[in-house]
């Protein structure tokens, strides 16, 4: 974890409910049960995005539960791995703003580095159980992260994509804020069509950053 975020989240690490997810992981791991994404990769987020460096927020629900899909950032699965569905829709609704060529990969690495906090809810899962890990801790502790940057006097821009990322930023915008937040349907197959497409979140969030004197996201993905 970049020291930018540990420093600020130590605090979190020493409170009761992280020692108990550190417990129940532990846990995991003893009785061999597969989770994603590997432990050297579970703060991957916090790795490639200082706290400083912070321009936009997707966030996401739990990691892919799929063998060598998660790679700690939400949606991105490293090169080489098929790009699942709700994936491919970003990519439609990227070419569909910007013209973008369907990129050959779904690593997102590029975009983390560019200050693009890839987040998760919960920042690990099962292999083969969705949402298996929620409930443990992790919203605590992600929760603590959002607020910690919606407290930020910085503007940023925040992409929620779908009821439960909505939700979960809710408590944090009962104010005035200097950040721009998006709103739309998950991009998954099932409601992208009810207004993900067309939604134009990408072109917003690089206007929005440029009239704010911050570099624009180039979300081209590099080969």
């Amino acid at each position: 974890m970049d020291p930018s975020w540990k420093g600020r989240l130590q605090v979190e690490f020493e409170k009761s409910y992280m020692k108990s997810l550190k417990e129940f992981l532990q846990t995991e791991i003893a009785s061999k049960t597969i989770i994603y994404p590997p432990m050297k990769q579970l703060f991957s987020a916090f790795d490639l995005t200082p706290f400083d460096q912070v321009k936009v927020v997707i966030m996401g629900q739990d990691p892919y539960h799929g063998p060598h899909q998660a790679e700690g950032l939400c949606f991105s699965v490293p090169k080489g791995v098929p790009i699942p569905p709700s994936l491919q829709n970003i990519f439609k609704e990227l070419h569909s703003e910007f013209n973008l060529p369907k990129p050959s990969h779904g690593s997102l690495v590029s975009w983390a580095k560019q200050g693009v906090l890839l987040l998760n809810a919960t920042l690990t899962v099962r292999e083969n159980q969705p949402k298996s890990h929620f409930g443990r801790g992790w919203e605590e502790f992600t929760d603590q992260v959002i607020q910690m940057l919606a407290e930020k006097k910085d503007p940023i821009v925040f992409l929620l994509w779908g009821r439960s990322a909505i939700e979960k930023f809710e408590h944090f915008h009962k104010k005035p804020l200097p950040h721009l937040v998006l709103t739309a349907p998950h991009p998954s197959p099932l409601s992208a069509y009810s207004g993900f497409f067309g939604c134009a979140h990408f072109s917003k969030a690089n206007a929005f950053l440029k009239a704010h004197g911050k570099s624009e996201i180039d979300w081209k993905l590099p080969e």
